[in-house]
């Protein structure tokens, strides 16, 4: 049942409705009662504000996925230059989503996405005072690494919206997190596509001068709307105890096939285009006109892959994605050789979607694994309540670690696409290694968890 508190005046108040200072007393969303009654709603709130704020922060870490394509001959940037814009980002925001993870613990879930939107002010701003033709390529990487700041809102907004929910639709509603805040890569390269098609290739600071007030009234808007939970900061160091664990390292890795997939390709995309059909792709324009597509269906597909997973179980829906996403990379490398653009951009499209399913069922395994190990506890007589919290805690650990590892994945593809084209002017020996990984992911999902089904 749902609680309440006698207050000096007036009724009892309900612990479960937020305070002056949005803050939430208590919370029991398994209890279907308070569910129904209470929770559905308010975190259906917090949901909504999460989303949108992550979804800038993935707009703002990839901008340099669009601002390459900007970069013309009066830059004097190389392709493989470009690649390393791309990356630089990338590895800054996976580095970010460990603190990232533990603010939310320590602040509050309303307190630090506002904190964290308002840190995206500072890419975008500097961006558009320092990128014109003449500036230096160091300063490109300081900002691109200030870009990383937006990949970091992921781990923290996962981690907050997973306290919020009950077990059975953790899956679903990770997902549309998760999926509304990957829809910022397409919604960035849309922009980008409309900036080169009107303005043109000399104005990209339209691209990110645009994002200011949107950030500031998201800002507000989480400030307004969203809620702390009490009580959220765990006993004990839950990161560390969680990072000795073998399941930490076993999802990590496959998460680096999913969204790593997803953020690496999303990155790279426009770039690989225009190295490697040349002739298709003779301008930018025509590359952004198509770069967009694939992460706008993989984002798209990630609630599907998380409401997969809540019917047919996590382990499973990752297993059979990565075989698909194995056959998707064949058919990319057998394109790159056949030099067949229509089977090249069938291949990608395919790892789009199969990277955003698979991001999904992924990130749905990581509180069904420690569900599984709060009800092993509970059967040889531990406290049931203790067994539960702490699963949810050190669930909430696994998806800062797994999504710092994961988006790592997003650096070594933009790596070895650089490597690959700067030594042989050809993809190949990167989309060969894609193939492997993701055959090696294959495997660890069947070993870890498919042979002992009471793991998820």
């Amino acid at each position: 049942m749902n609680p309440t508190v006698p207050t000096a005046l007036g009724p009892p108040r309900d612990p479960a409705a937020p305070d002056s200072r949005r803050r939430i007393g208590a919370w029991h969303p398994e209890d279907p009662v308070f569910w129904e009654t209470t929770g559905a709603a308010v975190a259906r709130r917090n949901l909504v504000w999460s989303v949108l704020c992550e979804h800038i922060g993935f707009s703002v870490w990839s901008l340099w996925s669009v601002l390459v394509l900007f970069l013309g001959p009066e830059y004097g940037i190389d392709p493989a230059g470009k690649f390393l814009l791309t990356a630089v980002p990338t590895l800054v925001g996976a580095a970010l989503r460990l603190p990232y993870t533990v603010a939310v613990t320590v602040l509050g879930g309303r307190t630090w996405t506002v904190v964290s939107a308002l840190l995206l002010l500072v890419p975008t701003v500097l961006i558009g005072v320092v990128l014109h033709p003449g500036v230096s390529y160091g300063t490109l990487l300081v900002t691109a690494a200030l870009a990383g700041v937006g990949g970091g809102n992921f781990a923290s907004s996962m981690a907050n919206i997973n306290a919020f929910y009950p077990q059975r639709l953790k899956g679903r509603a990770l997902g549309v997190n998760a999926g509304g805040g990957n829809l910022g890569v397409p919604a960035v390269q849309l922009l980008g596509l409309l900036v080169l098609a009107t303005a043109g290739a000399g104005h990209p600071r339209l691209v990110v001068l645009g994002y200011v007030p949107v950030i500031v009234l998201a800002a507000l808007g989480a400030a307004l709307r969203m809620d702390n939970l009490s009580g959220a900061r765990p006993p004990g160091r839950p990161l560390r105890e969680v990072a000795r664990q073998g399941h930490a390292w076993a999802v990590s890795l496959l998460y680096i096939g999913t969204f790593g997939s997803f953020i690496g390709f999303g990155f790279a995309f426009g770039q690989v285009l225009l190295v490697q059909f040349p002739d298709a792709f003779p301008t930018p324009v025509r590359a952004a006109s198509l770069t967009f597509l694939g992460p706008l269906l993989g984002s798209l597909a990630r609630p599907l892959g998380g409401h997969l997973a809540d019917r047919r179980g996590g382990a499973r829906v990752t297993f059979w994605t990565f075989a698909a996403m194995a056959a998707g990379a064949g058919l990319v490398l057998l394109a790159s050789r056949e030099d067949s653009l229509p089977l090249f951009l069938t291949g990608f499209v395919l790892l789009f979607v199969l990277s955003g399913v698979g991001n999904g069922s992924a990130y749905k395994m990581i509180p069904a694994v420690y569900r599984a190990e709060a009800r092993r506890k509970a059967a040889r007589g531990e406290d049931a309540g203790a067994a539960e919290a702490r699963a949810h805690q050190h669930a909430n650990a696994l998806m800062g670690i797994a999504g710092a590892v994961g988006a790592l994945g997003g650096v070594l593809i933009n790596l070895a696409f650089r490597q690959a084209f700067l030594t042989g002017g050809t993809g190949e020996p990167a989309y060969l290694a894609f193939l492997a990984w993701y055959v090696l992911c294959l495997a660890v999902t069947w070993a870890v968890y498919l042979r002992r089904p009471d793991t998820v």
